[in-house]
Parts: C-alpha cells; structure tokens; sequence
C-alpha cells in the first residue's frame, strides 16, 4: 500500500463511480481499477461493491475511507510543514533568559507577537544564568539568549549581540537599615564594611560579575554571608536584616515589604539586557533569522521600552 493508492481509493469512495474517479484523478480507469484491486488484496478485504450501474462502499470500506482520509490529511500537512522550514516558517527556537528578563515589558509582548506571526514555529523557553546560556549559545544547546553581561563583557566573533534595554544596579537594604534613609546617592566605598547576599560566582551571573568589579573599584571585595539562586529570595534575607544586597532596578516592582531600594554613583551602575545568537547557528536553523528580525522590529515601537510590566 502506498500513498498514491490510497488517494485513489479515497477518489473512487467520494466519487462512487470509477469512470468519474478516473476523470478527476486524469488517469484512465483501467489502471485506476488494478490499484483499487491492488489495495484490497493487501488489506484481505473488498472495499467496494461493484456492480454495472452502483458502486458502494462495504463496512470495511467505510471504515477505512475515514482513517484513509485522515492519514492524507496528516501527510499534506507533514509535507508543508517540511516544505515551511526551508524558509524557517516552521520548526522550534530554544529561547533562553536569565530571571530579571521576564520583568522587562518588551520581553512578553515579544514572544506574544513573535507566536501570531509565526504560529508554526514553536518556542521552547528556558531559565538560565548568563555564564550558561553563553555556554548553551557557544555548545548549540539553545539558538537565543537574553541575558545580563558584566559591564566588562565583550562578545565573540561567533556571536551576535543586540543591546535591548537597561537598568540600573541598586543598593538594596532593610528598611531599618542607617542607609535606608539617605538623601543622596550611596557611594560605594560606604559599603565595604557591609555583609553582602549575592549570587555565587559559580553560577556564572554576569551580575555577580558587574558587582564584584564595582567594589573592586572602590577598594574593597565584598564579605559575601549567604548566595543564593534567586533575586527574590535576596531581597527575602535583605528585608530580614541579614545583609545588604546590589541588584538591578528592575525588581523594585517585586520588593516585598521592608526592603529600601537607593541609588548609587557613578555611571558604571549601568546595567544591559543583551540578545544573543550564534552567527553560524542562524544558518542551520532558518527560523532564527525571523526571531531576530522580530526583536529588532519590536525596538522601534514605543510599546517595547525598557519599562517594566
């Protein structure tokens, strides 16, 4: 049984008629009537009833014209979707973030926007640290990255980076804390003798990264008493009195009661989302260049700022 045999077998039950099944598939009908014979010996059973004047579909028959009819409808659309990802239409994008990314207003009316476009294409999101997705990115595990850099950092030739909004890194302190009512901006150096919650260097945050190069400027490395994973669990302990914290200005929209956000000086504060991509990765799969064109579309509007939801 193959697949031409199975739309004649389809034309002749919607036809009942194998002359007029002959006519609309534009063969003629005697080789029309073999593979009919053909598809019922494989089977073992008559498909039709045939005589001068009628022809029926048998209880077998019937039966099978309904899978029938659902296996080519299942095989045209296999085929175009093989034939949409040739020009990347459909497949699958492997998108990942570090957590700060989601708070951005940009970030979910990209991905809606990117879905009712291109509804074919499937997007498979992941949470990672900065240091992860640069490995993902560089091991071919993901095909995107939005992620968080040290002020330091500086992308490969093999990768190709778009700058897409910023923050700023904030001092984050309990609410009782002398710090907490200070009128001007904190600088850095008042810190030194602070103990820090932080995420662990080991994670590979590119967070991690801009803080410790922050005090590194200001004279002094930091007296880290507790890492952890997330930015919500920070600000959890900060609010508990059992250290201050740096963090972007993002999760002011997320602090729970009890925590002080203050600014600090200097530029360097400046804190960037960058997208990421493999600049060979975007030759094997051809939805990425579309997502990547997205993005930088969805920058000219207004709406995709860099305010948080």
């Amino acid at each position: 049984m193959d697949f031409r045999q199975l739309n004649y077998f389809v034309a002749v039950a919607q036809e009942l008629s194998f002359s007029g099944a002959a006519k609309k598939l534009h063969i003629s009908q005697p080789p029309l009537s073999q593979q009919i014979k053909l598809l019922e010996e494989d089977l073992g059973v008559q498909l039709f009833e045939r005589t001068r004047r009628v022809v029926k579909l048998t209880h077998a028959g019937a039966l099978f014209l309904e899978r029938a009819t659902e296996i080519l409808a299942q095989y045209a659309h296999a085929r175009a979707l093989c034939a949409w990802t040739k020009d990347g239409q459909a497949g699958m994008l492997r998108i990942a973030f570090t957590a700060s990314v989601p708070m951005f207003d940009a970030f979910p009316h990209i991905l809606q926007g990117f879905r009712g476009r291109y509804p074919r294409i499937e997007l498979a999101l992941r949470h990672l640290s900065t240091g992860e997705q640069l490995q993902a990115l560089s091991s071919g595990d993901i095909d995107v990255g939005f992620l968080r850099p040290s002020s330091s950092f500086k992308a490969p030739p093999t990768l190709e980076t778009t700058d897409l909004w910023r923050d700023e890194l904030v001092l984050a302190v309990a609410q009782h804390h002398p710090l907490a009512s200070a009128t001007r901006r904190i600088r850095l150096e008042q810190l030194a003798r602070e103990d820090f919650i932080l995420f662990p260097q080991a994670s590979g945050c590119g967070l991690f990264e801009h803080i410790t190069t922050l005090t590194a400027q200001a004279g002094f490395t930091p007296t880290i008493v507790q890492e952890v994973q997330e930015n919500s669990t920070t600000l959890a302990l900060v609010a508990a009195g059992l250290g201050v914290s740096i963090v972007p200005s993002i999760y002011s929209q997320t602090k729970p009661p009890g925590v002080v956000f203050k600014r600090l000086q200097g530029d360097a504060t400046s804190s960037r989302i960058v997208m990421a991509a493999s600049t060979a990765h975007r030759l094997v799969n051809m939805s990425l260049p579309h997502f990547l064109r997205h993005v930088q579309a969805a920058r000219q509007n207004p709406r995709h700022s860099n305010k948080p939801s």
